[in-house]
């Protein structure tokens, strides 16, 4: 029986999983310069934790947690998402005793029960950042600008946010007034999911991409807010002009988790599917406090990272191969061989990145493997050339050859490969 990897899962290979190296690469760097560090927290935490942050009536709860009980009858949950598990390692281990900001960011593995399409997996990668400690709007900008440098940095065109306010509780609450007026008239006409929405959480329909054109005159948030959110709001937009960051308001935009307060922002791009959205975030104030911390504030996003990787394929970015063999060593003779052994590793002690064959292959055949790398140089050392100490150096892409010492060829390789 040949065994298949389950459903919604899938197997990242080496003639890929360069590009998420460079991706990968490419959200630390960014992290570290905005003086973010990185944390890892479990991939399973008590289902609890995820009931009481994310929200019980959002889909990922009701819906989508890979939920089982373990042998201390406890029930435990595989991470649907990255910010429950990041801000419950923030309160447990008291980094909120810190006199700075915490910044965090993570890269790993979620899980969701989801229906599956083009770049939407069970087992899926999300990129996150979370900020505590401060409310300043500028914070909300500068997290914001993250997510939008790191999609810029990576190659990827045409990405765009769009940003919303989603108030405090309070604001909500009178907000929901409104519209649920607008909504039962036209309760019928909705979705099955949209119908059992409304009684319980009904800001959570307008997040409903099926029924997103019988929103079009739906009362508009943002202009229900008070205005200590109308303020913040305002700065918000205000920071993200100053820095150059492009976006548009969509009063509509309330994500599907519940912890959020003040700004809901998401990232936008199309060449995917039906579905543009590829990030988003938010900040989410009554969180720490909701999970037994102390009442801190807190922003931050997640990003996926299959559909960054999708959208670099569908859009042809180019990208450098960071593991190309710098050079592919061919052994002619027993003695020979003996000594590119040697070589090989030695090369490598020098940063080189060096290969040689192992297989016993005719000397065309490794020629032939060494293009395949696209190695950038060969060398080919016979029992004779080791005798004189000597060893000849041949450059793939110009196509010419000289001898050289067999001690000097890691100082001469660096030199070339830096020129």
């Amino acid at each position: 029986m040949a065994y298949q990897r389950s459903p919604g899962t899938q197997d990242i290979l080496p003639a890929s999983v360069e590009r998420w190296q460079f991706v990968e690469g490419k959200a630390r760097e960014v992290c570290r310069r905005f003086n973010f560090r990185e944390i890892r927290t479990p991939i399973f935490e008590a289902t609890e934790l995820f009931q009481r942050g994310v929200g019980e009536t959002t889909d990922i709860v009701e819906k989508e947690m890979y939920t089982f009980t373990d042998r201390g009858e406890r029930s435990i949950t595989l991470r649907p998402e990255g910010t429950a598990g990041a801000v419950r390692a923030f309160v447990e281990n008291k980094l909120y005793g810190e006199p700075d900001l915490t910044k965090l960011y993570y890269i790993g593995p979620m899980f969701r029960y989801e229906r599956q399409q083009a770049g939407r997996y069970r087992q899926f990668h999300q990129f996150g950042i979370e900020a505590l400690g401060a409310t300043d709007p500028a914070l909300d900008a500068e997290v914001i600008a993250l997510g939008y440098t790191f999609y810029t940095e990576v190659g990827l065109k045409g990405v765009r946010v769009e940003l919303n306010s989603v108030g405090t509780p309070a604001v909500r609450a009178a907000f929901k007034e409104k519209l649920l007026a607008y909504l039962n008239p036209i309760r019928e006409e909705l979705c099955k999911d949209c119908k059992s929405r409304i009684d319980r959480n009904p800001l959570r329909v307008l997040d409903c991409k099926v029924d997103q054109h019988r929103f079009t005159d739906a009362p508009s948030i943002l202009d229900s807010l008070d205005e200590e959110c109308s303020v913040h709001f305002e700065k918000v937009k205000m920071y993200l002009t100053d820095i150059g960051v492009p976006y548009t308001i969509n009063p509509r935009l309330v994500r599907g988790l519940d912890y959020y307060t003040h700004t809901a922002f998401e990232y936008k791009a199309e060449g995917i599917g039906a579905i543009d959205t590829i990030g988003g975030g938010g900040r989410y104030n009554g969180l720490v406090a909701d999970i037994g911390g102390p009442d801190q504030p807190g922003v931050g996003l997640g990003l996926g990272l299959e559909r960054t990787i999708m959208l670099l394929e569908h859009q042809a970015a180019p990208l450098a191969n960071p593991h190309a063999v710098d050079i592919y060593l061919i052994a002619l003779g027993e003695e020979a061989d003996r000594e590119v052994t040697k070589l090989t590793y030695h090369l490598r002690m020098n940063g080189i990145i060096a290969e040689r064959d192992y297989q016993g292959r005719k000397m065309k055949a490794q020629m032939k493997s060494a293009d395949r790398m696209q190695v950038r140089y060969t060398a080919i050392l016979g029992d004779d050339e080791l005798a004189r100490g000597e060893i000849t150096l041949k450059d793939m892409a110009g196509g010419g050859q000289r001898l050289i010492k067999l001690d000097e060829l890691a100082r001469e390789l660096k030199a070339q490969l830096d020129r």
